[in-house]
């Protein structure tokens, strides 16, 4: 067996990894750091894991228990990739880093978006993007990949196959995003508790998401974001608008990219979340508005699925040579 470690183990992204490989054919969790909650049993964090992992405890983070490990996993806040980067790459182990640390192209992007210098510009060029629809031979033949996270994911899905056949303008493109609680990640706050969010829909992160940037650097065009926060634990519902460039059937053209791929289902129907909760799959479906000249498309994801945590495994599937599929569903759980 393949032994990953995971950081971050005891956040919700943490969880679903170690989920989602107790079903995996081929990995198993060696180690879960999890640094707020080490020496507590996994069980006592994740109870419905109790039963994968009767006997596993969280652990302090020790680089020495990188000995022995064939896979790392890491779902950390922001900036701790950057500040371990020397003991992470350090024993040439494939990397799948879902923080955003290393996503973007350059440092400047970096810095005009999160606001703070990057601590390690010159590792930037040695991750692939892990978005396998779009670099699936990249991550084959890489050791470091930055997985996107849940909204980059779902805009990126529905507008690029559009902008790249060329029939939506590459200008002015509109993302109405909405995610569920838990992309919010675990530690309680006054926005994401349960009498702010119940009942409620709200925006946030005005004009300067920190996500625009990879949705512009993967699409190739520029974006207007605006993420809400939907009363739900889990899901991403992208809702993105473009001027046509002329009169296109744009599901048509989705239909045509996603041929074959197993994790996207393109359909007539209007995507919910919940057709994706606890599975890797996307949803998506598109209209042409000839009255405005709009294009809509759309895309519904699970956030720590396809969105965080499957993605990872997708993108350790390949570069271990694995099938891409494997400890994966493309079947959500209804109702």
């Amino acid at each position: 067996m393949i032994r990953a470690t995971i950081f971050g183990a005891s956040g919700y992204v943490g969880g679903e990894l170690m989920r989602l490989i107790a079903q995996h054919p081929a990995i198993e969790v060696g180690v879960a750091f999890g640094a707020s909650n080490a020496g507590q049993m996994v069980a006592s964090v994740h109870p419905h894991l109790a039963l994968a992992y009767p006997q596993m405890e969280f652990s302090a983070w020790n680089a020495t228990k990188l000995r022995g490990c064939d896979l790392i996993l890491a779902a950390l806040p922001h900036g701790e990739t950057q500040r371990l980067a020397d003991e992470l790459l350090a024993p040439d182990i494939p990397l799948v880093d879902l923080g955003a640390d290393f996503r973007l192209d350059s440092a400047a992007e970096f810095e005009r978006w999160y606001g703070e210098p990057h601590a390690r510009p010159e590792l930037l060029g040695s991750f692939t993007y892990g978005l396998p629809e779009f670099f699936r031979e990249e991550i084959r033949g890489s050791k470091l990949v930055a997985a996107p996270g849940c909204y980059p994911t779902a805009a990126n899905l529905a507008l690029k196959p559009l902008v790249d056949a060329g029939v939506i303008e590459k200008q002015g493109i509109i993302v109405d995003a909405a995610s569920g609680v838990s992309g919010a990640g675990r530690s309680a706050n006054a926005g994401t508790h349960f009498c702010s969010v119940d009942g409620s829909y709200r925006a946030y992160g005005l004009i300067k998401h920190r996500h625009t940037a990879e949705m512009e650097m993967v699409s190739g065009a520029e974006v207007l974001f605006t993420p809400h926060l939907m009363a739900a634990s889990r899901g991403i519902l992208a809702n993105c608008y473009a001027r046509a460039t002329s009169p296109s059937d744009p599901l048509a053209i989705l239909r045509e990219a996603y041929a074959g791929e197993l994790f996207v289902h393109v359909g007539e129907t209007p995507p919910e979340t919940k057709w994706a909760t606890g599975s890797n799959s996307a949803f998506l479906s598109a209209r042409f508005d000839e009255r405005t000249g709009t294009v809509v498309t759309l895309a519904a994801i699970d956030n720590l699925g396809k969105g965080a945590a499957g993605q990872m495994i997708q993108c350790a599937n390949l570069m271990l040579g694995l099938e891409e599929t494997a400890g994966l569903s493309n079947m959500g759980v209804y109702p």
